[in-house]
């Protein structure tokens, strides 16, 4: 299995080991557009991996913090009564840069700017850029995509 994303259309394409198109899904990218650095707020480009997958058995809508279930489900009235929050929801797949200098170590260390493949409330429109730098997807195709990768897929990102 591969990973390929694409900014300029908001897609990610899961491919066979042949490179063969198995299933294509709609995501919202980094608002800032592309950029390697931390601090930053935007996706990066380049090959990377999936370094780890978080969350295999929670709940549709568990809500993330700092990779670690809160206990807490996302409805809409919690997203009103925290408006301001970044919410990660039901799945990780944490990636890490594999090229190193452009987004592996230092100051553009992919995994070290937390950069992840995470799902994102309902309401949240995919097909265009509004993350702060990760890839956000529907959960119900999270969870399906999940379940078909698993650490170290490549994922590739370019514009």
């Amino acid at each position: 299995m591969k990973i390929n994303i694409t900014i300029a259309t908001q897609q990610l394409d899961l491919l066979d080991a042949q490179g063969q198109l198995i299933r294509q899904y709609l995501i919202s990218s980094a608002r800032n557009g592309t950029g390697q650095e931390n601090g930053s707020f935007c996706t990066p480009l380049g090959k990377h991996i999936i370094r780890a997958r978080i969350g295999a058995g929670q709940p549709i809508n568990t809500v993330f913090i700092k990779r670690r279930p809160t206990g807490e489900i996302y409805t809409p009235e919690l997203g009103q009564q925290n408006p301001k929050r970044d919410w990660i929801l039901t799945r990780i797949l944490w990636l890490s840069g594999c090229e190193p200098g452009f987004n592996r170590l230092g100051s553009v260390d992919t995994m070290r700017r937390y950069i992840y493949i995470h799902g994102t409330p309902d309401s949240v429109e995919m097909g265009k850029p509004g993350s702060i730098g990760c890839i956000r997807m529907r959960n119900s195709d999270l969870l399906e995509l999940f379940d078909r990768v698993s650490a170290g897929t490549q994922v590739d990102i370019h514009k």
